[in-house]
């Protein structure tokens, strides 16, 4: 595995397994704008959450508003891009590592760091479903799960090891949602959650030919 040592550390240069990376995002105002909107969105539902709201809550006008985000659909379709482009590079990266159970890890270890990168948007995702499924998000999103699937499922998996896989990544989807009440450290909970996600992925390793 190119991007990692032989004792599981990451070497200088990239990024640490458990270390969140900083957003990159283009300017203050448009990230103000995102924060608020997602807050509104997960207090009274995208529905019932109009612009002028959103302008509001930011005692901005409405004018201001327009010239970042046309609709509320704009600002959502914006935060998931923030999800997606991580995404995006963690398939491309993969794609260039050898089928190891070290590149799977990292993937998983990976994916973990961008999952609590948007946690507020991910828990509005789960929480919002029917909504997120109309949208054209909801439908790219998808296709990113399932080759984000394909980096650590192998092709002739045997069916329970297929199930494992897709388990991993679902385990720290609804971990993320279903320990969010639960008393500890964040950042215990995310460790824990991608311990499991890797013991599934490493049981169907296993039960990879050659492996």
């Amino acid at each position: 595995m190119s991007e990692t040592t032989s004792d599981g550390e990451t070497p200088v240069g990239t990024t640490p397994a458990g270390t969140a990376p900083k957003r990159h995002r283009r300017g203050d105002t448009r990230q103000r704008i995102q924060d608020v909107a997602l807050e509104l969105f997960a207090e009274q539902g995208y529905e019932k959450t109009s612009l002028r709201e959103i302008a509001e809550r930011l005692e901005v006008t409405k004018a201001a508003l327009y010239y970042h985000f046309k609709t509320k659909e704009d600002i959502l379709v914006s935060l998931f891009q923030d999800l997606q482009r991580p995404i995006d590079e963690l398939i491309e990266w993969a794609g260039h590592q050898p089928r190891t159970l070290d590149t799977k890890r990292e993937i998983l270890r990976r994916y973990s760091v961008a999952l609590a990168d948007v946690a507020p948007l991910f828990r509005f995702m789960q929480e919002n479903q029917a909504t997120v499924r109309e949208l054209s998000v909801g439908e790219s999103f998808k296709d990113r799960m399932l080759s984000l699937i394909d980096t650590i499922k192998e092709p002739d998996a045997a069916l329970t090891d297929q199930v494992r896989c897709i388990s991993a990544l679902f385990t720290m989807h609804a971990g993320m949602f279903a320990l969010r009440d639960v008393e500890g450290d964040p950042e215990d909970k995310r460790k824990a959650v991608l311990e499991v996600a890797i013991d599934l992925v490493t049981q169907a390793h296993a039960g990879t030919p050659g492996a």
